[in-house]
C-alpha cells in the first residue's frame, strides 16, 4: 500500500494512479448513509496504508459535501476525491474530481449539461479534475444511478458494447474509465467484462458495485482492474480487510 501520502499530494494525483504498481483500493463515502463510526474506521484505514483514495459523494445527497469532506481532511493525507451525483457535489475542500460523464447513457445532461453548469465553479475551486467515463453495467436490479439518470444500463454479458464504449470514451480524451454496477448491487461486474474493456484500453480502469469482501477485491484486481472501489460493504460494516 502507499506509505507516503503527504508525497502523494505534492504530486497529482492522476500521475500517481498512472504510475502505481498495483491495484489502488478506493473508499466511496456517501454523507447520507455513513454513520460518523464507520468514517472513523475508514480513515483509520487510510492511515495505516490500507485505503488509498477516498471518493465522496452519491446520487442523491442531503448532506453537505463540503462538511463531510473538511472533516476527512482533518484526520487523514489521503487524497480525497468528489465522486458527484450532480452539479451540487462541488466543493474546494477536496483534493480532486472524478467529472464523470455517463457515457453508457444517452441522457444529455449526464454526458454534458451538468458539467456545463458547474464549469466555472470547478475550474475556480482549483481541484485537481480526472475527466472519467462513467459505464453503468446491469447488476440484477435497478440502482439508484441508474433510476436518477435516466438511463439503462449496459447488459451483464454484452462485453462487445463495454469494449467499445470504454474505447470511445478514451478516444474522446477521458482520462479513466470507471465501470459501475451500482450501489448495493446485486451482481458485481462480470470478470471477464473487466479484463476485455482493460485489454482494450490505455487508461487506468475503476471497478466498482458488488464489491463485499476481500475475496471480490482480489477477483476484480486479477481481472486488471487499476482501482476498485467498495462503499456498501464499508457503510454496512461488513468488509474486513
Amino acid at each position: 500500500m502507499i506509505k507516503n501520502h503527504n508525497k502523494m499530494n505534492k504530486q497529482t494525483i492522476y500521475k500517481k494512479i498512472l504510475e502505481a504498481k498495483r491495484t489502488l483500493f478506493a473508499a466511496l463515502i456517501d454523507p447520507d448513509k455513513f454513520e460518523h463510526k464507520i468514517i472513523e474506521k475508514i480513515i483509520t484505514a487510510a492511515n495505516n496504508s490500507q485505503i488509498d483514495l477516498i471518493f465522496v459523494g452519491g446520487s442523491l445527497l442531503q448532506t453537505d459535501i463540503t462538511a463531510t469532506i473538511s472533516a476527512i481532511k482533518k484526520q487523514t493525507n489521503v487524497p480525497v476525491l468528489i465522486f458527484p451525483g450532480s452539479v451540487l457535489q462541488v466543493s474546494s475542500k477536496a483534493d480532486g474530481i472524478l467529472l464523470l460523464s455517463l457515457i453508457s447513457g444517452r441522457n444529455p445532461e449526464y454526458l454534458i449539461g451538468n458539467h456545463v453548469i458547474a464549469a466555472n465553479f470547478i475550474k475556480k475551486s482549483n481541484i485537481e479534475v480526472i475527466p472519467t467515463g462513467y459505464i453503468i453495467v446491469e447488476s440484477g436490479k435497478m440502482t439508484s444511478v441508474e433510476y436518477i439518470s435516466n438511463t439503462k444500463p449496459i447488459p451483464y454479458n454484452k462485453f462487445d458494447i463495454a469494449i467499445s464504449t470504454a474505447l470511445a470514451g478514451e478516444l474522446l480524451g477521458l482520462k479513466m474509465i470507471y465501470l459501475e454496477a451500482g450501489s448495493g448491487a446485486e451482481n458485481k461486474i462480470n470478470t471477464k467484462m473487466i479484463s476485455e474493456v482493460k485489454k482494450n484500453i490505455s487508461i487506468p480502469l475503476i471497478v466498482g458495485g458488488g464489491i463485499n469482501n476481500k475475496a471480490d477485491f482480489i477477483e476484480a484486481q486479477n481481472a486488471g482492474a487499476d482501482i476498485v472501489v467498495v462503499g456498501t460493504a464499508f457503510e454496512k460494516g461488513t468488509f474486513e480487510f
